[in-house]
């Protein structure tokens, strides 16, 4: 009897990882990001594990952010998880085919990856190797759909099983599926088709844009919700705290898609203690976003700033982490 129920209990789940449980559960979900080295250097990604482990439910593992060579997002996510940490792998339609891509998934399935987030990626020519060719056999949309057939409908993109043989059993690789969106790029009313478009091809949760424009995204959700999406998908929004008035200005200018208030610039630019007011910035968003109808959780992209995470997420009370449920 309790075996039976154990069985019943674990098919209401797509992938079973820890964050679809907290999501599923109706918690307020914390994700945070890890960008893997740019050198065969292990004990970065165990320091980076170490401030993250316990203080998120899960960590985005970066591919190739901003199309600088690093270590794969694969073997990062293992090792990652190796720290005791969910890895949230993310894969890029700039350097795979699909080919490489479906052996990838199959990969990170039997290393014991569950979360994959489907993105278009950064172009070649706003990193270290300009010259090289992208690849761009998909787009991110169809990346989900695809990863979506083989875990529902055990296909590859071909439309072959995914078994061994004729006779043998169907062994597919169960992913909860997540995407990006940015709820401030232009044209805005586009914003929120676009993600009804991921979430319609199989994106179980989302992760935004850093939020600065909170008015702006306040509207963006106004959308999401006459549309019922929240109720079809997860959203999480993201943040990215500032730690310079530089590095504000930056953002505004030198980062497409973001929407920053001159209002946050000058409040980061008047303070004696620039990284401490980023901080409080950061919570005050938090605690707003809590409160906001159709918001699952938070994406925290501390860049570099992973140290910083545990704090951030204390002072907006948002620990300890709640324990999956099993």
């Amino acid at each position: 009897m309790l075996a039976g129920f154990g069985m019943m209990t674990e098919s209401i789940y797509k992938s079973g990882s820890n964050l679809e449980k907290l999501l599923a559960a109706g918690q307020f979900v914390v994700t945070a990001e890890l960008g893997p080295p740019k050198s065969a250097d292990l004990e970065m990604i165990k320091t980076k594990s170490g401030y993250l482990r316990g203080q998120v439910d899960a960590v985005n593992i970066t591919d190739n952010q901003t199309a600088i060579v690093r270590v794969s997002s694969l073997a990062a996510a293992r090792l990652a998880l190796e720290q005791g940490v969910e890895p949230v792998m993310q894969m890029t339609c700039r350097d795979r085919n699909r080919l490489a891509m479906q052996a990838d998934i199959l990969g990170a399935y039997l290393l014991g990856i569950r979360n994959l987030v489907c993105l278009s990626g950064d172009h070649q020519c706003f990193g270290n190797h300009p010259t090289a060719r992208h690849v761009y056999d998909l787009d991110s949309i169809q990346l989900i759909q695809m990863v979506r057939d083989m875990r529902d409908r055990k296909i590859f993109a071909c439309g072959e099983e995914i078994k061994n043989s004729a006779k043998a059993e169907a062994k597919e690789p169960r992913m909860f599926i997540g995407a990006a969106a940015n709820p401030f790029a232009d044209p805005f009313e586009f914003r929120v088709i676009r993600l009804e478009k991921k979430i319609a091809a199989g994106a179980d949760f989302i992760q935004t844009q850093c939020i600065y424009d909170m008015d702006r995204f306040k509207r963006w959700m106004d959308m999401v919700r006459a549309r019922g999406l929240h109720q079809r998908c997860k959203i999480l929004a993201g943040l990215t705290p500032i730690k310079t008035a530089g590095m504000a200005r930056y953002m505004r200018d030198k980062v497409a898609g973001i929407s920053l208030p001159q209002a946050l610039i000058d409040r980061i630019e008047q303070s004696k203690e620039p990284k401490t007011e980023g901080i409080r910035i950061c919570v005050e968003q938090i605690q707003e976003l809590r409160n906001m109808e159709g918001v699952a959780g938070i994406h925290l992209m501390a860049i570099e700033w992973e140290h910083k995470v545990g704090e951030i997420i204390g002072l907006a009370g948002l620990l300890p982490r709640p324990t999956p449920p099993e």
